[in-house]
């Protein structure tokens, strides 16, 4: 198990795992906006545990979504 994840990591950080690597770092950077923009408001409407729970749950329900369309070598 650790090898596949090192493996695809390394293929990840060489720019061979995916067929168009700008998309795959594209949808990254929204799933990453999406759940800082979640987090900071619930932050600032109740409080971090909870920010950090729901950005969690959020920004990860929002990545299968974001990578359907991907396509792998």
């Amino acid at each position: 198990m650790f090898e596949m994840v090192k493996s695809s990591a390394l293929l990840f950080f060489q720019g061979k795992l995916f067929q168009d690597q700008n998309l795959a770092l594209r949808q990254l950077g929204i799933g990453i906006g999406i759940t800082v923009v979640v987090f900071l408001i619930v932050a600032l409407l109740f409080n971090v545990v909870l920010a950090g729970i729901v950005a969690g749950f959020v920004g990860g329900a929002a990545q299968p979504y974001l990578f359907k369309d991907l396509k792998y070598r």
